[in-house]
């Protein structure tokens, strides 16, 4: 009898999981600076072992980088450029985060804001700049939103997956790219290769010190999506969704409304990240246009926990990353690859720390507890 009961303790041990995740109480402010500034420090670190690896000075490597950025005016122009649809799409995912609706089609509601602003520029830009450039930011807003509005209908209708559904559009609206390239906004004038014609000086944003002001329109944005989750009843009302959809009913909220609502926000902000995106720095449709920044937004959101002065920096510092190790490829000789790798592994380290801020590994004692 002893024996069984031995066997049955033994194998209810066995039945535990060795290592559980579990959900840590929330930090406090200082703890979690210096865990995020030691993830810094150590992702550095890693990043030097790799630069060793491949035969440089790591010191020589990181001043390259952080010189490459800001060396020259056109340096500091072009960084400024990879942020601003950085940090424009990072704000229109904090929109949805906050309401627990993971909208991983930032990168094809960015798209679908370049191709509903194209025709605008293509062939009404006889029309004064002005009116130009407002009609292609309100096109490329409504294009991004009614993107961003079908996996939602579709969560709040039929309980559809949102992670597969908005990653999915992503791909149509890259493919629908290559049709209007293909067919009826194909430049006439290339017949060697298929172009969207690059646009006129009336579809091109205007520049303050040297960068589009697109610059100017991404700070004025992060005020204003703070203001309106922060201090406004619509933004009362995502927090409460996010935090507990019954909680939200049981208050009198309509929950499908304000779903469909916000997803209409964070894919109309996406959308004029690609209205910038065309009218500031490509002066074209092409399908690099999104070059992987929605994917990237939602690192920098997740690691800015949803703060929009916190994802300002975070974004600058991505850019300075992106276009400091752009400068090292070329001076060093390195590869794109291993340049990639590098950044790669920079971010390994920064993510992997910001999961223990939020959560502890515990481990099987003996006895199964």
């Amino acid at each position: 009898m002893a024996d069984k009961t031995t066997l049955a303790a033994h194998r209810a041990e066995h039945r535990q999981p060795l290592v559980r995740v579990v959900r840590k109480n929330d930090m406090p402010a200082y703890k979690s600076t210096l865990l995020r500034i030691g993830a810094f420090v150590v992702a550095l670190v890693a990043g030097g072992l790799f630069i060793l690896c491949i035969g440089q000075n790591p010191f020589d490597v990181y001043g390259t980088i952080l010189n490459g950025s800001f060396r020259t005016s056109m340096a500091i122009q072009a960084t400024v450029k990879i942020a601003v649809p950085l940090l424009i799409c990072s704000l229109g995912l904090t929109f949805a985060f906050k309401m627990n609706f993971w909208n991983i089609g930032a990168e094809g509601q960015l798209i679908m804001g370049a191709i509903c602003a194209t025709p605008i520029a293509l062939y009404l830009d006889g029309l004064p700049r002005p009116l130009v450039l407002i009609l292609m930011v309100l096109a490329g807003m409504i294009g991004g939103g009614i993107w961003a509005l079908i996996p939602a209908i579709f969560k709040v209708r039929f309980g559809t997956n949102e992670t597969l559904f908005t990653l999915m559009l992503n791909y149509i609206a890259l493919y629908m790219i290559m049709y209007f390239r293909e067919g009826p906004w194909r430049d006439p004038n290339t017949p060697a290769y298929p172009q969207i014609k690059y646009f006129s000086q009336n579809a091109r944003l205007y520049e303050v010190l040297g960068v589009h002001i697109g610059w100017i329109i991404a700070l004025v944005l992060v005020i204003l999506v703070y203001i309106y989750l922060n201090k406004t009843k619509q933004g009362y009302e995502i927090s409460v969704v996010g935090e507990s959809q019954a909680t939200a009913r049981y208050a009198g909220m309509n929950v499908g409304r304000i779903v469909i609502r916000t997803m209409f926000i964070s894919g109309a902000v996406c959308g004029l990240a690609g209205v910038i995106q065309i009218s500031g720095a490509d002066y074209t449709l092409a399908d690099s246009v999104a070059g992987g920044v929605g994917f990237t937004a939602i690192i920098v959101a997740w690691i800015s926990r949803l703060n929009p002065f916190v994802i300002t920096l975070v974004s600058a510092l991505f850019a300075i990353l992106e276009k400091g190790c752009s400068v090292m490829q070329s001076t060093f000789q390195i590869s794109t690859t291993a340049s990639e790798v590098l950044q790669g592994v920079i971010l390994f380290f920064i993510l992997g720390f910001e999961f223990f801020t939020r959560y502890a590994l515990v481990f099987r004692k003996r006895g199964g507890k």
